[in-house]
């Protein structure tokens, strides 16, 4: 994937980046893997821009930064603009003093649309357009969600979308190991109804189903969020989600207590959790999925990001070794689609010029996606790239998760105030499973948000 092929006089492979002269990653034209028509149309379409400047910051260093400048390379061959990526460990802080102080960069890419409500309520970005907000509906899965994320009340207090989203992560994934799966005679379940009845036919033959591990140091309790997540848009409409996120439908309403509930019938089932319910909440979530590769397994199914791999045995080869499927919903649910809790970074313009908005204008392209998709941890929800172009097959995976999906829901603790969704959220569950109930532990959280000045 390294390698870089000469087309024709299509252009020099050499352009400037925001490390200088950077050389593309993949040739124009000599990867069928690439949707390179796109490339050369958005290349047609925006030579007038050649000689701008464009800066964009954002969240991504070290080698997310040099991934990202390799999709930028692009951008810059094909427009002739000198577009320049720089970050910052304190990005969140620094995006707002910059707007602040008049000297905001062109793009700003930022994970938070808290933040970014924020900003586009002080008049610090540009509207994108109903065009691009329509677009978004058509070409991304889960559509509706993504414009909702990007869409915000500007300073005349009138709602307008703002925000492209770009790069996205996955959270509701089931981790097992196929070949202890083959050996039982397990099926992958494709409801939550079947997934209880794997779980319980896995207890029926003398072992237990999940490794469950909530411990994070000062974060405890947080994997607990996740499951609640899932449960959230498992058992309820899109629509109370988004209440609860914003206290419209308060902590202890039966819908949230509901979700906790669902998550404690994994979490607090003696005969479900690898080391019984007290180990739940001692046993450290890096930790927790090594039960699954033990001999015999400790557990059979662990819940967990797309990013938990990193923690497996060295070695360990995705899809061979270790695989996942989608944490699947209710059939007696089946009217709430198949939603996905995840996360994702949004861009948007903070100093308006034809170069931004070309740059937004690439986003829709394929060849913006599939650059970063075939070197490696980029998701997308862009149904338009080819999944081919995915580095790895568990990567492909995850992406067709995301084209599928009919909702897409941001962690709903990262959205909170950070006194709820980082804290009393957090060590409520933690109580809940050592042993209060849910209705009391629900109630507590809300007198925590209800106290916030």
């Amino acid at each position: 994937m390294s390698r870089a092929f000469w087309m024709g006089t299509a252009m020099a492979a050499l352009i400037a980046g925001s490390a200088g002269a950077q050389e593309l990653k993949f040739a124009p034209g000599e990867d069928a893997r690439f949707n390179w028509q796109s490339f050369e149309e958005f290349k047609a379409a925006h030579g007038d821009i050649k000689g701008e400047s464009l800066t964009l910051f954002g969240p991504w260093r070290g080698e997310d930064e040099i991934l990202f400048n390799s999709v930028l390379a692009y951008f810059n061959a094909a427009t002739g603009v000198d577009g320049r990526y720089s970050s910052s460990e304190n990005y969140e802080q620094q995006i707002v003093i910059d707007t602040q102080a008049g000297s905001p960069p062109n793009i700003a890419i930022i994970p938070q649309p808290g933040l970014l409500a924020d900003l586009a309520s002080k008049g610090f970005l540009t509207p994108l357009g109903d065009e691009t907000a329509n677009w978004l509906k058509e070409n991304y899965g889960a559509g509706e969600s993504w414009v909702g994320y990007g869409t915000y009340k500007g300073k005349d207090a009138a709602e307008a979308f703002y925000a492209f989203p770009y790069k996205a992560d996955v959270k509701s994934l089931v981790w097992y190991v196929p070949e202890n799966f083959e050996e039982a005679g397990y099926e992958v379940p494709k409801t939550m109804e079947d997934l209880i009845k794997l779980s319980d036919q896995i207890v029926e033959d003398g072992g237990v189903p999940w490794c469950i591990g909530l411990g994070s140091g000062g974060a405890t309790g947080w994997p607990a969020t996740d499951w609640v997540e899932d449960m959230m848009l498992r058992t309820q409409p899109a629509e109370t989600y988004d209440k609860w996120v914003s206290n419209e439908i308060k902590f202890d309403d039966p819908a949230v207590v509901g979700a906790i509930d669902e998550f404690g019938k994994f979490a607090k089932n003696e005969k479900y959790v690898s080391g019984g319910v007290a180990a739940v909440t001692s046993t450290d979530f890096r930790d927790s999925p090594k039960g699954l590769f033990g001999i015999p397994p400790k557990c059979y199914l662990h819940h967990q990001a797309s990013f938990i791999p990193s923690f497996f045995p060295e070695g360990t080869e995705l899809g061979t070794d270790a695989d996942f499927f989608y944490m699947p919903t209710y059939e007696a649910k089946a009217d709430l689609g198949t939603p996905v809790l995840g996360a994702g970074t949004l861009v948007a313009i903070t100093k308006d010029s034809p170069a931004a908005k070309a740059f937004v204008e690439f986003l829709k392209t394929p060849i913006a996606h599939e650059v970063w998709m075939a070197q490696a941890a980029f998701l997308t929800p862009y149904k338009g790239v080819n999944v081919e172009a995915y580095a790895n097959e568990p990567l492909k995976k995850q992406g067709e998760i995301l084209t599928t999906a009919t909702t897409f829901r941001f962690d709903a603790s990262d959205l909170m105030p950070g006194k709820i969704g980082a804290g009393a959220f957090w060590t409520g569950m933690i109580d809940y499973v050592v042993g209060k109930d849910a209705n009391t532990v629900a109630a507590d959280i809300q007198k925590a948000w209800d106290g916030l000045k």
